[in-house]
């Protein structure tokens, strides 16, 4: 359950990070984080997008692609700036563990 949850929040900053390059969408993110080697599945990631953008870190908007209405999302300035501060604390964590021997275990 923990190593889940570490992912899931991989999984945030990923959606912050595409979504603040250009509008995506779950089917199609689906298949980014797959090439980044997570697997999860729709149930997953929507309920993800949803909470994000009930906290104003994303913003949707619905548009007609072929036939079907389609939700693209996009990183809002707060979500930017949260997306900074991740930078910020992903930099100063890799300071600290990049000389790590996980085979120490002393």
């Amino acid at each position: 359950m923990v190593l889940r949850d570490l992912l899931l929040g991989f999984i945030r900053i990923h959606i912050l990070y595409h979504a603040q390059k250009e509008p995506i969408y779950g089917l199609d993110f689906l298949q980014e984080l797959s090439r980044h080697g997570y697997q999860i599945s729709p149930g997953t990631l929507y309920p993800i997008f949803h909470n994000l953008e009930a906290k104003g870190y994303l913003v949707a908007e619905k548009q007609l692609v072929a036939g079907k209405i389609r939700k693209y999302y996009r990183t809002t300035p707060k979500g930017v700036q949260a997306l900074r501060e991740a930078y910020d604390k992903a930099g100063e964590l890799w300071a600290e563990i990049q000389d790590l021997d996980l085979n120490d275990r002393s």
